[in-house]
């Protein structure tokens, strides 16, 4: 029997089992291949000038090609072993492990650059749309073309070439570990059956779901002030990240097994078949498999963790721009909003001004602050702050003892609680002027220049006089003017940006403009989140493949089992039905973990990011399930095929 035969016979037997890893690795290939692309494409300089753009890139090319690597070597690790009892049946026809080696790796060879050319035609095929998708995230108006890089294609293979010299080697080392009795009982010691429950097992599961909820509760108070200084700060973390860890690998070592005994025993013992197939299952099967799941909840939740977060970035750019922008154009020097002034009206662009003095003021909040980072210091509470007159705020009159505190956010109220009323104090040089707290408001009247972290308090006029002939000039910022200009003309306002960028202004004043602020920002975060939304792609598409081979093994070692319920009369739709509910278990469970440990992990500090936390955590959240759920699908449609198959 030749070895070319043997190669043949065996790529055609296996063709079915080789699928979804073919696809898989075309894929993989595709992906890193159109990325490295991106990174020699010329249409990218704009961005790689403008935001350091390359350097993201490449970080992303790294961590691609991990999570490739990782991949293809457990997924090759899972294939051999499926094969091993066809390696010792070789071994027993007289084939030395040297001649099978050579077997596997012409095999291999065959069907890894097969799919990686097939894959690098597919990358470059989608090249240009997934260039353009970025240009629409990041706002840049540029022309994608669909470019060949040979470069790119140089690294793609020198890449995934190391990684099939990893598996040929891994496959060496396996076969020359292995005698051929071992080879025969490989498939079947992989997966641990404990009918059982011990007691042991129900303290690890109780102590992996205690570690996993006091994870979330120091999450919820990280930002609180329970944690004053950076070393408490890292602390919490790191602790929040162990606790977390090692309680999701106590949950599928323990947790899981435990719930359900908990289930079976109510139900003393009597299941039905949905019940056996799906419960009884999982409860033997997943204790085996924690150190699998927890790696791949771990990073499911990392990955919609960066992914929501980098998008609350983009989807707050414009709020935020608007937040430290409020008006179009903002100076703070006379001279360069005139200029500019001289410039529109030349131009025939309609605009609107506004002034706005701003001083800076002592102001004591002992009285309506929280004390979660109060200290022994007096002066712990009492911050400078800007203060502005009511009659630079439209349709404001203010009384003169209450003030309005405004530019109030999530990220102020976690760091500085303020209460929504009470008396605060404003401490010029020689008088002391109390206010009580009119509300809190979210909208903003001046940049982020005046503002410093803190709110901004408006007051009445003549109270706003008197703090400023009392103000200390030590305190005041270099500049005390707010200059607003406003395009009273929408269809203007991107020619008047042009005309902006091209003013020369001075060095050292404060100018800037909302449109290019919101453009900057929406940029920055776009590739942000188009190299996270990449990797963790790339992440869904390799741990969806890794369970679902882990359900191929399985329906193989249960195929006998659905053979004695065919024949004592159970229907193909009844076993499909315990077989659908064991699969919702089975990818819903690491899905279900993911989910609550990045809501978690991204509730602790999202403010730190962005203005709004729902929609852009939603529509992430809602999206890798329904990309997840794709494969419990295909996982089911197998089983139904070997359902078909057992009789």
């Amino acid at each position: 029997m030749s070895i070319n035969y043997i190669i043949l016979r065996n790529l055609k037997k296996n063709a079915k089992n080789y699928y979804l890893y073919i696809f898989a690795l075309i894929f993989s290939v595709a992906l890193y291949f159109a990325f490295v692309t991106l990174q020699y494409d010329p249409a990218m300089d704009e961005i790689k000038g403008s935001i350091k753009g390359g350097a993201a890139m490449r970080a992303g090319a790294v961590l691609l090609v991990v999570i490739v690597s990782v991949f293809l070597l457990y997924a090759n690790n899972l294939f051999i072993k499926r094969r091993s009892k066809e390696i010792g049946l070789f071994q027993l026809i007289g084939l030395t492990k040297n001649r099978i080696f050579r077997i596997l790796t012409a095999e291999n060879f065959i069907l890894y650059f097969g799919s990686m050319l097939v894959g690098m035609f597919v990358g470059f095929s989608f090249s240009k749309l997934i260039i353009m998708i970025l240009f629409k995230i990041t706002g840049v108006e540029s022309g994608a073309a669909l470019r060949f890089s040979t470069q790119a294609f140089i690294q793609t293979v020198i890449v995934f070439l190391a990684i099939y010299v990893l598996i040929m080697l891994m496959n060496y080392v396996f076969m020359k570990r292995q005698s051929i009795l071992s080879l025969f009982r490989v498939l079947s010691s992989t997966e641990e059956k404990v009918k059982k429950v011990s007691v042991w097992e129900m303290i690890l599961g109780v102590f992996g779901l205690a570690l996993i909820a006091l994870g979330y509760y120091i999450s919820t108070r990280l930002f609180s002030g329970d944690f004053i200084e950076m070393t408490q700060l890292f602390l919490a973390m790191v602790g929040i990240l162990g606790s977390v860890i090692v309680g999701t690998y106590l949950f599928y070592k323990g947790s899981v097994r435990f719930i359900f005994y908990l289930i079976r025993r109510q139900k003393d013992g009597y299941l039905n078949i949905n019940e056996v197939l799906s419960l009884s299952s999982i409860m033997f099967r997943m204790k085996s498999n924690a150190l699998l799941l927890t790696i791949i909840t771990t990073v499911s939740a990392l990955a919609i963790g960066l992914l929501s977060l980098s998008y609350i970035a983009y989807y707050s750019a414009e709020r935020s721009g608007k937040n430290d922008v409020p008006n179009d154009f903002a100076f703070t020097l006379q001279a360069d909003a005139d200029k500019f002034k001289a410039a529109l009206t030349s131009g025939g662009i309609p605009y609107q001004e506004t002034f706005i003095d701003v001083i800076q003021v002592r102001v004591d909040f002992n009285q309506v602050m929280d004390n979660r980072f109060d200290n022994d210091a007096p002066d712990a509470k009492v911050m400078i702050i800007g203060v502005i007159s009511d009659t630079s705020v439209n349709e404001l009159d203010l009384p003169e003892g209450e003030t309005l505190l405004t530019g109030y956010s999530d990220l102020m109220q976690t760091f500085f609680a303020i209460h929504n009323s009470g008396e605060i104090q404003f401490m010029g040089q020689q008088e002391v002027i109390p206010q009580q707290i009119r509300t809190l408001e979210r909208e903003h009247f001046v940049s982020w220049y005046f503002r410093s972290g803190f709110p901004i308090a408006v007051v009445d006029q003549t109270v706003f006089e008197r703090l400023k002939l009392d103000a200390d000039p030590e305190i005041q910022k270099k500049y005390s003017t707010y200059i607003g200009v406003d395009i009273t003309d929408a269809a203007k306002l991107n020619e008047a940006n042009a005309i902006f960028e091209k003013l020369e202004l001075g060095p050292d004043s404060i100018h800037e403009s909302q449109l290019a602020l919101i453009r900057n920002q929406k940029q920055t975060m776009g590739l942000i989140m188009f190299v996270v939304g990449f990797l963790g792609l790339t992440f869904l598409m390799t741990s969806g493949c890794i369970l679902y081979f882990k359900q191929m093994d399985e329906s193989e070692e249960e195929k006998p089992n659905y053979t004695i319920l065919r024949k004592l009369g159970f229907t193909p739709g009844d076993l499909l039905k315990g077989i659908q509910a064991k699969q919702l278990f089975n990818f819903g469970i690491p899905l279900l973990v993911g989910l609550l440990h990045s809501y978690f992990a991204v509730k602790s500090g999202w403010f730190l990011f962005g203005t709004e936390l729902w929609t852009p955590m939603i529509l992430v959240m809602l999206l890798y399930t329904a990309l997840y759920s794709i494969f419990a699908i295909l996982s089911v449609l197998y089983y139904k095929r070997v359902i078909r198959e057992s009789l």
